[in-house]
């Protein structure tokens, strides 16, 4: 895939995500989450290359600009869309399938201080599909599964099958309804709680 054609997938993505996005320009030129995800793929490329200095660097700086850290490690599928974007934190172990959708204050984070050993996976892994609410935690080694949806401020520590709702803190994992689901895939229903 070019670099071209991944712009187009990636802006193509945000405005199936957001409603209120107005036109291709304003989504490549406005959006932070972009931005943010654009920066990184450049800043994997300089990490995966042994350049560990510079691809922190540009994080930061990226960081700074956006208000989103995404570690140039993480390991990230196609269309992500960070909505709003601001206090995103994604730690360096993490790995996130295709389309998945964060919103603002999401952290995919590590929960202990003796996992640092290198090459032990300490943060997330987030299936294909996956949409985690404002303000959400998810925390260490753990896998949710496609298609779920993680709500707004919940404190995910357990890993959970596919097409799951967690919510509360601790969050408590609950099967999604099939209409929920096709929602979460680009659909015309609503489900029935807010993110």
């Amino acid at each position: 895939m070019t670099v071209f054609s991944r712009l187009r997938e990636d802006i193509a993505a945000a405005r199936t995500h957001d409603p209120a996005a107005r036109s291709n320009a304003e989504v490549f030129l406005a959006y932070s989450g972009l931005h943010a995800v654009w920066s990184y793929r450049v800043a994997n490329r300089l990490w995966r290359a042994g350049l560990r200095l510079p691809a922190r660097l540009l994080s930061q700086v990226t960081r700074f600009l956006t208000g989103i850290e995404i570690h140039p490690g993480a390991t990230i599928g196609r269309r992500l869309f960070i909505d709003h974007g601001m206090g995103v934190v994604i730690g360096e172990t993490a790995v996130l399938g295709d389309d998945v959708m964060l919103y603002h204050a999401v952290t995919l984070g590590g929960k202990s201080r003796h996992g640092h050993a290198r090459g032990v996976r300490r943060h997330p892994f987030l299936d294909d599909g996956v949409t985690v609410g404002a303000g959400a935690k998810v925390l260490g080694p753990i896998t949710i599964g496609a298609w779920s949806t993680i709500g707004s401020n919940a404190v995910v520590t357990k890993s959970a099958p596919p097409r799951s709702l967690l919510v509360g803190v601790p969050a408590t994992i609950r099967p999604q309804s099939p209409e929920t689901v096709e929602s979460a895939r680009g659909g015309t229903l609503e489900p029935e709680y807010y993110l």
